[in-house]
């Protein structure tokens, strides 16, 4: 079993920036990607972004390119997700995964585990 915790959730206003963290602990895979989801309440948990074991080429929603940046590092076992520009639509439960296999994915099939969400709110 792999644990994730995640943090830095919180209330903020819109155009401000946020950084969530996920740790990693437990039977964790010696190859494993990472990926950020969110859901809102009533609707379907959707893609945010995604990083591979070696942290190349990420890849990101449309709703998060050129304000979000993904990041890990290997060494603490912790995912990031930096989020700037923040915007009222972003709003929602974010949540961390962890894929046993080094290549990164946009589908929540492809992840075996998964945090317990972190909550981020935006107002306008």
């Amino acid at each position: 079993q792999v644990q994730l915790v995640e943090s830095g959730g919180g209330s903020v206003q819109a155009g401000d920036s946020l950084t969530l963290s996920c740790t990693a602990s437990g039977r964790i895979h010696v190859s494993y990607a990472m990926a950020w989801f969110r859901q809102a309440p009533g609707k379907e948990r959707e893609f945010a972004a995604a990083v591979g074991l070696r942290g190349r080429t990420p890849l990101y929603a449309d709703s998060g390119k050129g304000r979000f940046t993904i990041s890990r590092d290997n060494a603490k076992n912790t995912l990031y997700l930096q989020m700037h520009s923040l915007k009222p639509e972003d709003t929602t439960i974010y949540y961390c995964a962890h894929r046993s296999s080094a290549i990164a994915t946009t589908s929540t099939y492809d992840n075996q585990y998964w945090g317990q969400g972190a909550q981020v709110s935006v107002s306008s």
